[in-house]
Formats: C-alpha cells, sequence, structure tokens
C-alpha cells in the first residue's frame, strides 16, 4: 500500500503555527504518520502550548533538536552549547517551562528511522559528528557534500530540520529532505512536507504553507519581554510586527 508522512521541523515555540500545520494536516485522512525532526521549543515563547498539543496527539514521532538540548541541559544544571543572549534567552525559556513535560522532552532521541515499502528513511535535526553531535551549519551544502557526509549509511532517504530553508537533493544514492521551518517565517505561513512513497517504492515530496494568524504571536515578544526579542522579530520573522504597532 501507499504510504502518506508528514515532515514538519523547527515549530520553535509557535503555537499558532503549529495549530495550523496540524489543522492543516487532520483534513487529509491518508496522512498515517508525522514525523516532528526537532526544535519544538526556543525563539517562540509559546512553550507549554506547543508541548501540550504535541503531548495530546498520538501517531507523531519526534527526534531532539539543539535548542530543546540547550533547554533540557540548563534544566539539568549541565552547561548548555548556547553562550551571551542566546545562553539568556534559554534560560528565561527553561525558566517558564512547566515542569510536567521535562520527562516528554528528555525522552525523545537524537535519530529514528523507519521503513516504508522497502525505502529506508533516517531522522535527524542536523547531521551529526562522529561524536554525534551536530556538525556547524552549511549554509551552501550540496548532495555531493551530504553524500560525503552520509557515506557509510544506508538510508533512502534522509529528512532533517535546523537549517530554515527547503532541501531537495537527490543523488544516485539518497534522497535528501528539509522541508524549513514550520514557526519561523519572513511571512505569516508554516511550512512542512508531505512524502509519499508508493507501492513499489516511488518517492514523491510535496511542499505546503499553511496561512497563519501572527498578530497575537509577534506583539507577544514585546508584551512578554521575552530575552532577545529585537533580535528574534528581525532575524526569523522579518520584523513583520511592525505592521501593528
Amino acid at each position: 500500500m501507499e504510504h502518506k508522512l508528514a515532515i514538519i521541523t523547527d515549530i520553535h515555540g509557535n503555537y499558532s503555527a503549529l495549530k495550523a500545520v496540524l489543522d492543516d494536516i487532520d483534513k487529509d485522512n491518508k496522512i498515517e504518520h508525522i514525523y516532528c525532526l526537532g526544535d519544538l521549543i526556543g525563539i517562540g515563547y509559546q512553550t507549554n502550548e506547543v508541548l501540550q498539543l504535541l503531548r495530546s496527539r498520538s501517531g507523531i514521532s519526534f527526534v531532539m533538536g539543539n535548542h530543546d538540548e540547550a533547554i533540557l541541559d540548563i534544566i539539568g544544571g549541565r552547561e548548555p552549547y548556547s553562550r551571551g543572549k542566546e545562553k539568556v534567552h534559554h534560560e528565561w525559556i527553561a525558566a517558564h517551562l512547566d515542569q510536567e513535560f521535562i520527562p516528554f522532552l528528555a525522552e525523545i532521541p537524537v535519530t529514528s528511522d523507519a521503513i516504508y515499502n522497502g525505502k529506508k528513511l533516517f531522522f535527524v535535526h542536523y547531521h551529526l559528528s562522529e561524536q554525534n553531535v551536530f556538525i556547524p551549519l552549511d549554509k551552501e551544502p550540496t548532495h555531493v557534500k551530504l553524500d560525503e557526509h552520509y557515506r557509510t549509511s544506508n538510508a533512502d532517504i534522509v529528512c532533517f530540520g535546523h537549517h530554515h530553508v527547503i532541501h531537495h537533493f537527490k543523488s544516485n544514492e539518497r534522497l535528501y529532505l528539509n522541508p524549513s521551518s514550520l514557526g519561523c517565517n519572513y511571512h505569516p505561513l508554516a511550512t512542512f512536507a508531505i512524502l509519499t512513497i508508493g507501492e513499489k517504492g516511488e518517492v514523491s515530496v510535496a511542499f505546503r504553507e499553511v496561512f497563519y494568524d501572527n498578530k497575537e504571536f509577534l506583539l507577544g515578544f514585546k508584551r512578554l519581554n521575552v530575552p532577545d526579542g529585537d533580535y528574534i522579530l528581525k532575524g526569523f520573522f522579518g520584523d513583520q510586527h511592525l505592521r501593528y504597532m
């Protein structure tokens, strides 16, 4: 039988965007599972709302993102990767996280895999070093560099996030897919991908953008005095909030 999967990533504490995407996914009863590729929280401030919604649903598999990991490190008394203003932001997120969600976050694995109609899928937030830590962001990826990084992998499809732009690379070795950030966009649009694997292993990918009302979400950065809010609003949302002020 054909398998239809939704791939979401980088929600970044944006409940309004997440709700819009899940509502859109729910309209298609052929989508049988959702894979969430990390960074559930951080950047956006709707931490508990996002985690409550995700935890309330079945049929979602998760992998750990770097923001999720940093916030768990802070809660656990460990030194996170973040420094300076980003660390202050992570500390604020950690302080406002409802502790009931800590076990849910802590149980998320770094990677996962699945097989559909003979196609082997590998899920990860971003590419890992031999020491199993995220490598630095490559802003100019190519299928050649990705093939080299995954030269020992037997995956047919590698799904990842972290870099907030679409990646859709097909080499002779495998397909690489990043649907872009669900929660961070310069427009009031939430993005995700639908991956379909046919009975004979044929693969198709559709990228979707869902409109949502982001006004209250954007204005909340100022209202709540979210640390590094000005930088976040400019760098991750293109100062869209200014149209409401």
